[in-house]
């Protein structure tokens, strides 16, 4: 199996921030491996326009919902991308929230294993895709069919856990929220609602997060200090490298950075900050 190259840093962008060609052509500049484009939609039209208006930067879904997307047309989605543009594109999917799912979504599991069956008979290759993993049994799943798993809302300590279940040469892209501010108060004025809603309200979050030794006070809505400290990077540039690093350390081969940005802040200079903050500048073009 050909473990995608996505570099040691990526960028993560929900859908609601509308992400565009243009976004997705500056990250490339700055020499981040990986676009994570989360919440896209089967017809994967986003995906489609980043890739094409970049020449090396890989482009990833993370996620695709398996309860808003029909597995046939995500495939058919998948092999125009891949005829357009060979080697770019990686398609993660998971189960997402399965809240407001009704009865389908009590199984998670099984619904994923199928889910996966038809994207099998679809010819879309084991290793061009990801899976969003958080407990064992998912995470032996994207090591047993997928390319390795992409967690979200996690910690560097969870990585050697998911590494020992994924084993070597599987691939683990963990999401890490990033806010460029010093000061603790001002970092957890930012950082504190994109953590608490919707994620302190849902299930699968809350129970690895137990998992990782928080609390049923450090979960609880809003989230502790403690919580929202480890959740949420900030500090000076140092600070902030060494901390993403921690996460290299600890078993991930990519870190999918999630820049949390105040209304008012210039988005594109803040990816920039990033970059520099990082060291990848000095490495641009490097993928792997």
């Amino acid at each position: 199996m050909v473990t995608p190259q996505l570099g040691r840093f990526g960028i993560w962008v929900g859908a609601r921030a509308k992400p565009t060609p243009e976004l997705a052509y500056h990250l490339e500049t700055l020499g981040f491996g990986t676009l994570w484009l989360g919440g896209q939609p089967a017809d994967l039209a986003l995906v489609e326009a980043a890739i094409a208006n970049t020449s090396t930067i890989t482009v990833a879904t993370g996620i695709v919902s398996i309860w808003a997307a029909d597995a046939r047309e995500l495939a058919d989605s998948y092999h125009r991308i891949e005829a357009a543009r060979p080697g770019r594109f990686v398609l993660g999917v998971g189960v997402g929230h399965p809240e407001g799912h009704g009865e389908q979504a009590l199984k998670p599991y099984g619904a994923m294993v199928d889910y996966l069956d038809v994207l099998d008979d679809e010819g879309v290759p084991v290793e061009r895709r990801v899976l969003a993993a958080l407990g064992p049994r998912m995470l032996e799943l994207a090591r047993d069919r997928s390319a390795g798993a992409h967690p979200y809302l996690v910690t560097p300590s969870y990585n050697e856990g998911a590494r020992a279940i994924l084993g070597a040469g599987k691939l683990l892209a963990t999401e890490q929220r990033v806010v460029l501010r010093e000061s603790a108060e001002d970092a957890r004025e930012l950082g504190r609602p994109s953590v608490d809603r919707p994620y302190l309200g849902l299930r699968n979050y809350v129970n690895n997060l137990k998992r990782l030794g928080y609390s049923a006070e450090d979960v609880e809505s809003p989230g502790s200090d403690r919580l929202i400290d480890d959740l949420v990077v900030y500090g000076g540039d140092a600070a902030i490298a060494a901390r993403l690093g921690e996460h290299l350390r600890a078993g991930a081969d990519h870190v999918a950075v999630q820049l949390v940005q105040a209304s008012g802040d210039d988005v594109p200079a803040g990816y920039t900050h990033l970059a520099r903050a990082l060291g990848l500048p000095r490495d641009a073009g490097v993928q792997g």
